[in-house]
């Protein structure tokens, strides 16, 4: 009988703390885990080294590994198992539904996302951006029309607004994504409201989305909040359905 093959070391993404930077350390190093993931140098069926070994290996305390960790466990990405440790059990999916921003993801997986931003400007809250936003009807908020494209092509026209204490520029949304802003502003992301939809495109939306009139479109509504509860954004989004889907991983708790 042939013997079994060897177990799989366990190995480590390479990455680097950034103590300057207002990016958690755990998220730093989840998003280090992540990449890496997607990415192929954690192929399916690796395992990482143990909490004590990685906090070791990157000068961090086992409470941010931990933490750091469980993000991806969450996600579905990673899996603990008794006896064995912790392993990867599948590469990032389309785009998967989880507390991050379309730029990002598409950063992530070499989509080469650029931004155009449609409007960027001080308004008073309606009665529907007030109830989200948790503010005064009429109080002052930001607001932030983008098109989003990859590989040239449009793919997502997105509606944020922002309690008025956010300063925000229009050269903070055409670099970088929303999120990766509000992280440098010290804001952490932590749980968000969302329902995702479908709804029949109007002129405008398919004249910017380059659709045709009346073609379907996925839509996702967000609002998000910080570590305090505070709300953060609330956003009202829209996708071509022909060339974007959203996936989820269901873990058995």
């Amino acid at each position: 009988m042939a013997a079994p093959p060897p177990a799989t070391p366990p190995t480590a993404p390479p990455f680097d703390v950034d103590r300057s930077s207002p990016t958690p350390l755990y998220f730093q190093l989840s998003q280090a885990m992540e990449r890496a993931i997607s990415g192929g140098a954690l192929p399916p069926g690796s395992r990482l080294e143990n909490e004590i070994a990685l906090a070791q290996r990157y000068g961090l305390s086992r409470p941010t590994v931990r933490r750091a960790v469980q993000e991806l466990v969450d996600k579905g990405m990673l899996v603990r198992k008794r006896g064995v440790g912790t392993q990867v059990v599948q590469a990032q999916v389309s785009r998967s539904v989880d507390l991050t921003s379309l730029f990002d993801d598409l950063a992530r997986s070499g989509g080469a996302p650029t931004t155009q931003v449609l409007e960027l400007a001080r308004v008073p809250a309606g009665a529907d951006v007030a109830a989200a936003l948790g503010v005064p009807e009429g109080e002052e908020v930001t607001r932030l029309v983008r098109l989003r494209r990859t590989g040239g092509e449009p793919l997502a026209l997105l509606t944020n607004h922002l309690p008025g204490r956010f300063a925000v520029t229009e050269d903070d949304l055409v670099d970088h994504g929303l999120y990766q802003h509000l992280r440098t502003q010290g804001v952490h992301l932590r749980v968000a409201h969302q329902r995702i939809g479908a709804r029949l495109a109007g002129a405008r939306e398919a004249k910017l989305l380059e659709e045709a009139p009346r073609a379907a479109l996925l839509t996702m509504e967000r609002t998000a909040y910080d570590d305090y509860g505070a709300v953060v954004e609330h956003g009202t989004h829209a996708y071509r359905a022909s060339r974007y889907e959203f996936a989820t991983t269901l873990v058995d708790r």
